[in-house]
């Protein structure tokens, strides 16, 4: 970015350059010295390079041109110093090596401390966060963008409660007039009077003083503030769906980058394996033993590894940078998970007990229950809005036709409203109002569908995962023990090295199906707590 500002000082035009000169802006600066040279004719124009902070060459050779057509390069500081000898050049060889001895040497002592100070800042920039499940939830339930407008959400909508109470409560104020009026008696009566003049006036009238109002018995006032204090428990209910649904996007990430964290640890292991059994089968056939198709297969075998390693890590990164996403860190920040895969034991949960308490624990239920208050509220005030509204009022003021010669005088009055004919307004709305509930009461329906399903079926998935975890330990176990008895009878010589690939790809599986199970088991932990309205609660204490 590039600033140039204009400066009129005595008998010179000064252009103020203050940023990065560099392309694009250097046609900029082109553009803006040309004109000014072309208003100012006869008169310097300088150029003051005191406040650039960068150039490039397209820049130096723009700087070289104004100078060879007639303008003055001026600015004070190192940078600026530095540029304008470069371009103009100095007078003599012994001052050229002294201007750049001196030049290098005020750089030195300027750049290396800034350097040292920038590796220190990129060194505690590149400093891992390491965060644990429960820091991680906690830190988005602060800074994830759609739990700060939930939050905005809320706030407002207390503001519309203090604005629903103020109309009921007094209302006061000040009032000054001085008004003069003039009229025309022809305009006011249609016609004109023999020996009256065509206007009247000017007539000065003046009047300060304090006034007031403040409803004495309106319904429709009152329900609006009822509506308005459902409004804030609508709100509340809706932001606490906002931080369950945060939690369990949060949650299932920082799940997915401990599997994929895993899944690199297995596959390290793997090609560490396999390097192990492709240096075997080398020794074998180096002694005689072995075959060169061992040796291939066993280096095949090191090469699929490998590239399973690759796909791992790509995929831990992956889910990591989702990870800062839903955090709303810095893009830059790296992130590293503290917590280990591990088996959480879980009660037994009982589908209909659960459902019941999902119904009553659910935001989202707490918030069609407000929304159906509302509207409840809205029918009733549009009913009431046929009976009649009392208003008291008046001020105290002082009254005069001018200031000087005005006295104290008062009005307080007692306004009683009945309404006669609405053109249909207030059936409308009630009608509306009807239609709003039945609304609401579908969603309802509707929401306690949904949220059977995702009780029943979290469950079952918990259950179902809790055993998976089981039968992937002892797979473990068989397939690491598959593993070293080929690896034995390979070394024996009483088989080739396939039984030992066979083995790799078995405890390759295995792994997979280990870290998966465990994967589904959490996950399974944490959709139920969801489905329960209780995710924030467990992950939170």
């Amino acid at each position: 970015m590039l600033r140039v500002t204009t400066e009129l000082s005595g008998q010179e035009i000064r252009l103020r350059v203050e940023g990065k000169l560099a392309r694009p802006w250097v046609e900029e600066l082109r553009r803006c010295w040309v004109h000014n040279a072309g208003i100012y004719k006869g008169q310097p124009v300088a150029v003051d390079l005191t406040g650039l902070t960068f150039i490039d060459a397209e820049g130096k050779e723009l700087l070289g041109w104004v100078h060879q057509s007639g303008g003055k390069l001026v600015g004070s500081g190192l940078m600026a110093k530095s540029i304008i000898e470069e371009i103009t050049g100095p007078c003599t060889v012994e001052g050229v090596k002294q201007s750049k001895a001196a030049t290098l040497k005020a750089l030195a002592l300027v750049i290396l401390p800034l350097l040292l100070v920038r590796n220190s800042l990129n060194a505690q920039d590149k400093t891992p966060l390491r965060l644990t499940l429960r820091e991680a939830v906690q830190i988005a339930l602060k800074e994830n963008p759609q739990v700060q407008i939930a939050n905005l959400n809320l706030a407002e909508s207390e503001q519309d409660r203090n604005i629903a109470r103020s109309s009921l409560l007094p209302q006061a104020g000040f009032e000054a007039v001085d008004r003069a009026t003039r009229f025309n008696i022809y305009a006011q009566f249609g016609k004109k009077f023999p020996g009256i003049a065509q206007h009247s006036g000017p007539f000065q009238f003046f009047q300060a003083g304090p006034n007031f109002a403040m409803p004495i018995f309106d319904l429709t006032l009152w329900r609006r503030w009822q509506a308005a204090h459902h409004g804030v428990n609508a709100s509340e209910a809706q932001q606490s769906t906002v931080r369950e649904q945060v939690v369990l996007l949060v949650v299932s990430q920082y799940l997915s980058g401990l599997r994929a964290g895993a899944a690199v640890d297995a596959a390290r292991s793997r090609v560490e394996l396999a390097q192990a059994l492709f240096d075997q089968a080398q020794d074998l056939q180096r002694h005689g033993v072995g075959t060169g198709i061992d040796t291939l297969r066993g280096n095949v075998q090191l090469q699929n590894e490998k590239q399973r390693l690759l796909e791992a890590e790509t995929q831990q990164k992956v889910a990591l940078y989702g990870l800062v996403r839903l955090l709303n860190l810095n893009p830059d920040q790296t992130v590293e998970l503290a917590d280990q895969p591990r088996f959480f034991e879980t009660p037994q949960l009982e589908a209909d007990q659960s459902l019941q308490k999902a119904y009553e624990t659910r935001p989202e239920m707490k918030t069609l229950a407000s929304q159906e208050q509302i509207a409840r509220l809205q029918k009733k005030g549009a009913s009431e809005s046929r009976l009649p509204s009392l208003v008291m009022g008046g001020g105290w003021a002082y009254q005069g036709l001018s200031a000087p010669s005005a006295i104290p005088s008062y009005t307080y009055q007692l306004t009683v409203d009945v309404p006669l004919f609405t053109g249909g307004r207030i059936r409308s709305e009630i009608t509306r109002a009807d239609l709003e509930i039945r609304k609401v009461e579908r969603q309802r329906d509707n929401l306690r569908d949904q949220i059977a399903l995702e009780v029943k079926s979290a469950i079952a998935q918990l259950e179902s995962a809790r055993h998976e975890v089981d039968v992937a330990n002892l797979g473990i176990k068989l397939a690491q023990e598959e593993v070293s008895q080929a690896r034995d009878r390979f070394q024996a010589g009483v088989a080739n090295n396939i039984e030992v690939i066979t083995a790799q790809d078995e405890l390759a599986r295995a792994n997979d199906n280990q870290i998966g199970a465990l994967y589904r088991y959490n996950q399974a932990r944490a959709d139920v707590s969801h489905a329960i309205g209780q995710i924030e609660e467990l992950y939170t204490k």
